[in-house]
């Protein structure tokens, strides 16, 4: 197992993981409602293409891409639609469409699932397209469909795949409890990956302070030799486990800003996904579930959970003992990325590694805002190499076209800049603010030139009509002036 480099950058944080990865892996018990939202994250809502009152079984496509028509969302638990409608979510609007599944507790299964025994021999097309259908995202939290990062791999030649199991955040251990205890599943879920992307060699990366998860992967791998195969420790540094910055770490190469890791022949993906297409393979089950970290000081017996996509978020706690206390806030993710959510009625999504019920002894308050003293501080810990005063300067002077300049676009969003001010200025948020002003910004340019375009084809026409009608009418003005000459 060879040593990483040195990772640049970056925070040394508390753990707080040790309590929730105590107890096994805990098999959540089946909702008896599934609240399923058609964006699982990623911000790109899937069509439903069920009704109310339809009777659907485990498995069963419940929504499909808008664009390619692929089947990616699917029932978690037989049953009738009771409805689909909006609901509360944990999108960026905080509202959502939802297909709300009454559970009629058969367990029947869509008799369309089989297993795909020859996966690992299929033309890499071939097999991107069955992963296409089978609902698996990036399962580290962005949601992104697997298919589509691994059809980009293969168009640009991609040599190098990369397993995320830098498990970084604070609080949220889903992938280390993973690892621990189904290693043979990533393994064969990286020799999966390796044949639909075509790469060459796969590096597993772990953080240096998840000994367990590498043992357990070194005593599958030894089980399961592929020269393809290795495993790697990085540093247990916030952020190492950022898609870019993690791939700068293991191959040295560096992802040009405004481009994809795929332009640069590497591919990304979690140990979590390795383990869904394995799963996909193995059974023929789409992905209707994960593995979710449940911790904080609010909630009674922290611990990880292999729970139903759609189970809402009271009955994965009422799993875990349920609330200790009220707690401050019910955080979907880390704390330093995740999102606060409004309630716990809320379904889980594909999205989701971690809910944190947080209490007062895990959020200390934040503080009135000073303006910036200068200090550096937040450069010195931008593990993207950015300068956050001046991008917050920029961003605060509404001079969007300038903080693009110094790299807004490449804010990973990791709030270390955050933790280290000393004036308490939200950077984050911050830019992400301007990161939406920009989008909207863009978007209202890219629809003025939009009509320009139209409106200057609109205006050739016009003109094209009128000289064609100038030449007919002079042309039947000089024929009129022959037929009188003769």
């Amino acid at each position: 197992m060879a040593s990483a480099s040195a990772f640049p950058a970056g925070l040394r944080l508390p753990a707080h993981k040790s309590e929730a990865l105590a107890p096994a892996i805990a098999i959540a018990p089946a909702p008896s409602q599934a609240i399923v939202s058609l964006d699982q994250g990623s911000g790109r809502a899937a069509l439903p293409c069920v009704e109310a009152g339809e009777r659907v079984r485990v498995g069963t496509a419940i929504g499909i891409d808008p664009e390619t028509r692929n089947r990616v969302l699917h029932a978690p638990v037989a049953g009738v639609i009771r409805a689909v409608e909006p609901r509360v979510s944990a999108t960026g609007t905080g509202h959502g469409l939802c297909v709300v599944i009454d559970n009629d507790g058969t367990g029947d299964r869509d008799p369309a699932l089989e297993p795909i025994d020859d996966a690992e021999r299929m033309p890499a097309p071939q097999w991107i397209e069955c992963l296409a259908n089978s609902g698996v995202v990036g399962l580290g939290g962005a949601a992104f469909p697997t298919a589509v990062k691994l059809a980009a791999a293969l168009a640009r030649e991609a040599t190098h795949l990369v397993l995320n199991g830098a498990e970084c955040e604070p609080w949220i251990c889903c992938d280390d409890a993973l690892m621990r205890a189904r290693a043979p599943r990533i393994l064969l879920g990286a020799r999966l990956l390796l044949r639909a992307s075509g790469a060459g060699h796969c590096t597993i990366a772990v953080e240096d302070d998840k000994p367990e998860a590498i043992a357990a992967l070194k005593a599958a791998f030894s089980s399961q030799p592929d020269e393809r195969i290795t495993i790697r420790a990085v540093p247990a540094v916030y952020p190492a486990g950022a898609e870019r910055q993690l791939l700068t770490t293991i191959t040295g190469i560096e992802v040009p800003s405004g481009s994809v890791p795929s332009q640069s022949g590497l591919l990304c993906q979690n140990v979590g996904t390795a383990a869904a297409v394995a799963d996909f393979a193995v059974t023929g089950e789409p992905c209707i579930r994960r593995i979710v970290t449940i911790n904080g000081s609010g909630v009674v017996r922290p611990g990880n959970l292999d729970a139903l996509i759609g189970t809402p978020i009271a009955e994965l706690m009422a799993h875990c003992g349920g609330y200790r206390g009220t707690p401050e806030r019910l955080i979907a993710g880390g704390p330093l990325t995740g999102r606060a959510l409004p309630d716990d009625g809320i379904g889980l999504t594909k999205a989701m590694n971690c809910l944190v019920a947080a209490s007062t002894l895990d959020l200390a308050p934040r503080g009135a805002e000073m303006p910036c003293i200068r200090c550096g501080n937040c450069a010195n810990v931008c593990p993207a190499g950015l300068l956050p005063q001046q991008l917050q300067r920029s961003a605060q002077a509404g001079e969007l076209e300038q903080a693009g300049a110094w790299g807004l676009l490449d804010c990973i969003e990791c709030a270390c800049c955050d933790y280290v001010c000393p004036s308490r200025i939200p950077l984050t948020q911050r830019f992400c603010e301007a990161k939406s002003a920009l989008a909207a910004r863009e978007e209202r340019l890219r629809r003025a030139g939009d009509a320009r375009w139209r409106f200057e084809r609109h205006q050739a026409r016009l003109q094209a009509d009128a000289e064609a009608e100038r030449r007919a009418f002079d042309e039947a003005r000089r024929r009129a002036r022959n037929d009188g000459a003769s």
